[in-house]
């Protein structure tokens, strides 16, 4: 008998590589299901794997179409529990899970600091599943708060760097919105003789003079990190968590729904977070300043020696 760990790409699966061994009461061995994306197959190499079809935001078709793929998973597998952080991909692994007597748990994301996301609500549906919030402030209700990805890191002074000669920019690879404020604000502060890998996702740079990648794999991403002076980045989970896991202090800048770069203003909540924490420096698009990227490596991450458990309701 197998634990599944279900997860859409990006964030809400860095976020379960994160925490899986720091579950309490929860025990391998693992299997996987998410998305095939450069990320998944280079985090999840030597992993027992699931690809599943991809789940868009408000895609409701495509959610439906993945109970086909969740039924055959979870018998193949042998599954007597599911853990997931979301998003919508969990759903069918949830309510098939359920119905047949497995023990589910659902971490909220920590992109969610206010209250639980959509997949989050139609979660609370299906009985029987033990729902975790990242943040003590809203627990209750039938979330219980069980710790946090971020507990694991801390910040400590740095030496810093007196000009930029490298970065690593990371626009996120969520499917359907562009962000090429940031790519021209940067074009602006950066030192021209940078070297810059730009990670691009949907954003078109051609018309920017400019080479990016849409999505790197995940090994080859967090390398490019740690050489670098410094990393910019959309206000995503993933983004922010592959900056801390090599030690950097990331420059986040969030998504703003009112210029349809996402489909709602949650990065907003994490950038917040995580400068409250120290671990990041939020700042707005139009207002981000080579100042901000010098500010940035003046401090450096560290990981915990011994991060606390994620507390789940067990078996």
């Amino acid at each position: 008998m197998t634990t599944l760990l279900v997860a859409s790409t990006g964030g809400h699966l860095k976020q379960l590589h994160q925490l899986h061994d720091r579950l309490s009461g929860v025990s391998g061995p693992f299997c996987w299901a998410t998305f095939d994306t450069p990320q998944s197959r280079s985090l999840l190499a030597g992993e027992v794997v699931d690809f599943v079809p991809f789940v868009g935001g408000r895609d409701p078709g495509s959610v439906g179409r993945n109970f086909v793929h969740a039924g055959r998973i979870l018998k193949r597998r042998q599954v007597r529990t599911i853990v997931s952080t979301g998003s919508a991909v969990a759903l069918p692994f949830f309510a098939l899970g359920r119905g047949r007597g497995l023990t589910c748990h659902y971490i909220e994301s920590a992109a969610r600091s206010q209250g639980p996301s959509l997949t989050g609500k139609m979660i609370r549906r299906i009985p029987g599943v033990h729902r975790y919030t990242q943040y003590r402030r809203w627990s209750g209700g039938g979330w219980e708060f069980g710790g946090a990805v971020f507990d694991s890191f801390e910040a400590v002074e740095a030496r810093g760097r007196d000009q930029i000669r490298s970065a690593v920019v990371t626009l996120g690879t969520y499917r359907g919105y562009e962000f090429p404020l940031l790519v021209e604000r940067l074009l602006a502060i950066l030192p021209p003789a940078a070297e810059v890998l730009w990670q691009t996702g949907e954003t078109d740079v051609s018309r920017f003079g400019i080479e990016g990648r849409e999505a790197l794999p995940e090994k080859e991403l967090t390398e490019a990190m740690e050489r670098s002076d410094v990393v910019v980045a959309h206000a995503g989970v993933g983004a922010a968590l592959a900056a801390l896991e090599v030690g950097k202090r990331p420059v986040l800048v969030p998504r703003r729904l009112a210029r349809d770069e996402h489909v709602d203003d949650h990065q907003i909540q994490i950038a917040a977070e995580l400068a409250e924490r120290g671990l990041a420096l939020s700042v707005e698009a139009p207002d981000l300043s080579l100042e901000h990227l010098l500010e940035a490596t003046r401090s450096e991450i560290r990981l915990r020696e011994n991060p606390p458990l994620f507390q789940t309701a067990g078996p």
